[in-house]
This record gives C-alpha cells, structure tokens and sequence, in this order.
C-alpha cells in the first residue's frame, strides 16, 4: 500500500506575520511566513484570494510576474505591492534549487 515516496516530512516552529494596508487604490492583506524551507524565502499569501508565492528581493523585481501571480489589475498596483515586499522581505543569501 505504499503508493507514495515521500520527499520530505518537516515539522518547525515558524514566524508568521499578517500585514493589512491600502493603497490609493487597493486594499491588501497578506501573511507572510518565514521559513528556514525553500533556501530562506519566505511564502507570501494574499488573505483574500488564497493566491500565494515565495518571494525574494530578487523576484520582487519582476513586477509583471508579481502581478500575475497575485492577479493584480494594474501595473501601477503591481509596483505599490513590489514596493510593500521590498521594504517587508528581508535579503536573503541561497542557493538555488533548480537552475
């Protein structure tokens, strides 16, 4: 009955932050989820859609793909939320896992 292989199986303590703020425009809130998994990215969840990702300085940069990934309706809104994660989102050194 052994139908799975398990890759892993963590438990650990975390630090969990829920952030709500406006913008002119938009109302978010998120909850970020500190994490010594996934080489020190934090998961980042949006509270209202679910939509969730693990963010670094270096993906908040991409401000087109963290308007599709949270479904964002502008590119303006895009870059007020980048600018949220940049001043949030600690610097992290990691390797990455797939290159």
């Amino acid at each position: 009955m052994n139908y799975f292989e398990r890759l892993y199986d963590e438990n650990e303590d975390v630090k969990v932050r829920f952030v709500g703020f406006t913008t002119a425009d938009v109302r978010y809130d998120f909850g970020l989820v500190y994490t010594n998994m996934f080489f020190g990215k934090p998961l980042v969840i949006c509270m209202q859609t679910g939509r969730s990702a693990l963010l670094d300085p270096q993906d908040i940069q991409n401000i087109e793909s963290l308007q599709q990934t949270f479904r964002i309706r502008t590119y303006k809104e895009a870059e007020d939320l980048a600018e949220f994660f940049r001043e949030t989102i600690p610097s992290a050194n990691f390797d990455p896992q797939y290159e």
